[in-house]
């Protein structure tokens, strides 16, 4: 941010008029903070903004620059309640407590107290179900609006199958599923990798034991970054298959790729990679 101190300070002072309705003029150093923190956060938003790339030419004033990024917050937020308001359509948490926690009864919260003008800086939630592409340094809408784009990903790719079908992956994996904290796309995830492995259609039942034991055997004798890259090529190929060629989702898959490679070979040098995922 190319605006200094001095020029941050009365922008400040005029938010903080407005949030006292200029009944006082006096406010605590935590108020303070937050409303300074409200005013970088809002010209940050500017800033990245391209209808406003003119600030990078050093044409605005702090208080322009402030009331401008107030405005993206205010279009970002209203994008990404519709965003929301559509995802719910069709959304299925396959009775995950913190899926269906996070999802339907946080983020609603989310956006009844979200303050665009004095903290958008705040995310309010813990977002506690964890997603695979999730930037904590993101913060306010910012976090929220990538968090539900995630979600819709995640959806998308497990709406594909069946519900049965993707619990009964899910109850394999873990019979507790409905109270863990696990992402769901990545046990699916898992679970298709093995079967594609194998030469085994999608819609197949799980592995027999000889199939297991096969693909165990591949997986030990692969070093750990060729089977990154062997399954980087079979989630592209699975997405260029079943999701004409999605390549957001693919992309997004893609970050599972790591966890689920480690985790894949550790259990087949152990010899438990037998159901491993569900």
């Amino acid at each position: 941010m190319k605006y200094k101190m001095e020029e941050l300070v009365p922008v400040v002072a005029k938010l903080a008029e407005e949030y006292t309705g200029g009944e006082s003029t006096s406010i605590t150093y935590e108020k303070a903070q937050q409303l300074m923190g409200a005013v970088v956060y809002c010209i940050g938003e500017a800033e990245r903004d391209r209808a406003f790339s003119l600030l990078e030419q050093g044409g605005r004033s702090a208080k322009e620059a402030y009331y401008l990024g107030l405005e993206c917050v205010e279009r970002k937020t209203r994008e990404t309640l519709a965003l929301y308001n559509e995802l719910m359509i069709h959304f299925c948490s396959y009775e995950n407590e913190c899926l269906n926690d996070t999802v339907v009864k946080g983020l609603p919260e989310f956006f009844k107290w979200y303050d665009c003008r004095y903290e958008p800086q705040n995310t309010i939630l813990t977002l506690d179900y964890p997603i695979l592409a999730d930037n904590p340094k993101r913060l306010g809408i910012d976090r929220i609006h990538d968090y539900v784009l995630c979600i819709q990903l995640e959806q998308r790719f497990l709406n594909r199958f069946s519900q049965k079908y993707i619990m009964e992956v899910l109850s394999g994996y873990n019979k507790d599923y409905r109270s863990m904290i696990d992402n769901l796309c990545e046990v699916v995830l898992g679970n298709l990798i093995d079967h594609m492995l194998a030469g085994k259609d999608l819609s197949a039942s799980v592995l027999n034991q000889e199939e297991y034991e096969r693909l165990q055997e591949m997986i030990r004798q692969e070093e750990l970054g060729a089977l990154r890259e062997k399954l980087k090529k079979v989630i592209n190929e699975m997405v260029e298959k079943y999701y004409d060629g999605d390549k957001q989702l693919a992309q997004y898959l893609g970050y599972a790729v790591d966890n689920i490679s480690v985790r894949m070979k550790t259990v087949a040098d152990n010899g438990n990679l037998v159901g491993y995922w569900g």
